[in-house]
């Protein structure tokens, strides 16, 4: 009888302790996931300065592009193609916003000629090239990329893939002829999406 309880003692503490050492892992990854949605709504409410103006997350894609000075050239693009009803729309979007910088790269004389109605079409596809459905963060793209074991393929607004990779912590894109934009101001979060600057022109196959 001696024997055999406390054998049941040794038993029932051994359960208790891989119980509680369960309990504890399961709280530590509790804790984590806690952690990195806190980080996650923190950087969600953050006001980040894109062009010299704030970028508020309480306003939507295109009540925040039309201040700032980076981005007259995409504003008026957005305009031109009429765009603007769509992403002021509910979403959510994530855009690949270029910079006025990155138009002044492409050859001469192709913003002038997308601006013209006749190409209202065209512009459009280039322009819905560089919007993704869905709210995806820097964070996402970087756990999407690892999965993929360093690409991850994006299917654009405009139906055409964009090859999203990384290149030490800034997220970069790649186009179908092998043209490569680096997001330079990542997370501008939006009522009704996300906003990364880039600084260069991605293209559809056209």
């Amino acid at each position: 009888m001696k024997i055999s309880k406390t054998i049941t003692l040794a038993t029932l503490a051994l359960t208790i302790g891989l119980s509680a050492s369960s309990f504890a892992q399961d709280g530590s990854m509790e804790m984590k996931k806690d952690k990195k949605m806190m980080k996650k709504e923190k950087m969600m409410m953050q006001t980040k300065m894109v062009g010299g103006s704030e970028m508020y997350p309480t306003k939507n894609i295109i009540e925040n592009a039309v201040n700032s000075k980076d981005h007259t050239t995409l504003v008026a693009a957005v305009k031109a193609a009429r765009l603007v009803e769509t992403l002021q729309g509910e979403g959510p979007f994530t855009v690949f916003a270029p910079t006025n910088t990155a138009f002044d790269k492409l050859p001469k004389g192709t913003v002038e000629t997308l601006l013209k109605p006749e190409n209202k079409e065209k512009l459009q596809g280039v322009l819905t090239y560089h919007v993704v459905a869905g709210k995806v963060s820097s964070m996402d793209f970087a756990k999407m990329i690892k999965d993929g074991k360093g690409k991850a393929e994006l299917t654009t607004v405009n139906g055409g893939i964009l090859t999203a990779m990384l290149k030490g912590k800034k997220v970069q894109l790649k186009d179908t002829a092998g043209n490569i934009s680096t997001v330079t101001i990542a997370d501008v979060n939006q009522s009704n999406g996300v906003i990364h600057v880039v600084d260069t022109v991605v293209l559809p196959g056209m």
